[in-house]
């Protein structure tokens, strides 16, 4: 690990990561120590050579003919990721969407946490709601000070968006999870990741669409 050299990450890539670190987690409990790249391309439906190249991003991890040792690949992705570090999450809007992220809290990881939500609906602030004190947006900053938050999802609804980011921003937050699609500007030193579920559930019928299409050809 203290040699490993990762080259510049596409964003493709790192997207990919969680995943790759995801299936090899089930696989080191599973006892399996190593795995070529085609049958790990058959678990995470990620073709082997793209795995292949994503893996080249991060050095020298396999060996030909003999593929990658598992372990060793949950070390460093959870390295990398930082997997093995707590991360305190605020979440600000307690809607459906937030209640339905609360009640999972990142099961699968167990030092992903959601600690604090906030919400600017009157009825709701001050009272526990799903067993969480609802805060005010207001409070956003001191909160965050005060749990030792460093990152924030935002299920806001797109039209109070930018309001709430700017929010998040200004409470010294650089890393952002925004279920709303439209786009808001940050700080170069912020990060901040888009989930756009219509936009993403209209790819996934695209793509099987076209699988369709291309199996009936072939009948």
């Amino acid at each position: 690990m203290e040699n490993l050299k990762v080259k510049k990450l596409p964003k493709a890539t790192a997207k990919r990561l969680p995943l790759y670190l995801r299936y090899l987690k089930v696989l080191n409990e599973s006892e399996i120590v190593r795995i070529k790249s085609k049958d790990f391309a058959q678990i995470t439906q990620v073709p082997s050579a793209t795995i292949r190249r994503d893996f080249s991003y991060l050095g020298e991890l396999g060996r030909s003919g003999y593929g990658y040792d598992v372990p060793y690949l949950v070390e460093v992705f959870s390295r990398l990721l930082e997997s093995n570090e707590e991360k305190r999450i605020a979440l600000c809007g307690y809607g459906n969407l937030g209640k339905a992220l609360v009640n999972n809290n990142f099961r699968r990881n167990e030092n992903l946490s959601i600690v604090a939500v906030f919400d600017n609906n009157p009825e709701m602030i001050g009272k526990t709601v799903n067993g969480f004190f609802v805060h005010s947006m207001a409070d956003l900053k001191q909160v965050i000070k005060d749990e030792g938050i460093t990152v924030a999802i935002s299920t806001v609804p797109s039209k109070y968006s930018k309001d709430a980011i700017d929010a998040i921003v200004d409470a010294g937050i650089t890393a952002i999870l925004n279920f709303a699609p439209n786009r808001v500007k940050v700080p170069k030193s912020v990060h901040m990741q888009y989930i756009d579920l219509t936009t993403e559930l209209q790819t996934l019928i695209f793509f099987d669409s076209l699988q369709e299409k291309a199996a009936s050809v072939k009948a």
